[in-house]
């Protein structure tokens, strides 16, 4: 198998709320090729999230719906600066979202903060200076 990740798959409990966060919040264009049922935006370098009805994830998973609690993951949006991620959380403030973590320099050397979507997925928008050079 080789080493890469084609798609993350967020399962919504209201999954009109939760397009209008990524559409309006977050600015992002959706695909053409979304529909009532699924709703995908193209990311970088061929990666796609997908947002579908938590339910239907779960019957297509062959799982149960329910969950709380931390997900035992976080997506990740990493800026190029410290001022960067500072803009995006004091913007994304103004728009209503609920920040989770303010700002502040973290433990492994970087700067981080941590706002949640309106299904609690976690998104931390930090600054990595591990990261500097990459392809961002």
């Amino acid at each position: 198998m080789e080493q890469r990740l084609t798609m993350v798959g967020l399962g919504t409990n209201a999954l009109k709320t939760s397009a209008d966060f990524y559409n309006n919040i977050f600015g992002w264009q959706r695909r053409e090729a979304s529909n009532g049922d699924i709703i995908f935006y193209p990311l970088p370098v061929g990666v796609m999230l997908s947002l579908y009805g938590r339910k239907a994830l779960a019957e297509d998973a062959t799982v149960d719906d329910k969950g709380s609690g931390v997900k035992g993951f976080t997506l990740a949006y990493n800026t190029r600066s410290e001022k960067e991620a500072d803009d995006i959380i004091e913007e994304l403030r103004g728009k209503g979202v609920k920040i989770i973590k303010e700002p502040e320099k973290v433990f492994w050397g970087g700067y981080s903060s941590c706002i949640a979507d309106p299904d609690n997925n976690l998104w931390e928008i930090a600054f990595n200076p591990y990261m500097i050079g990459s392809k961002l």
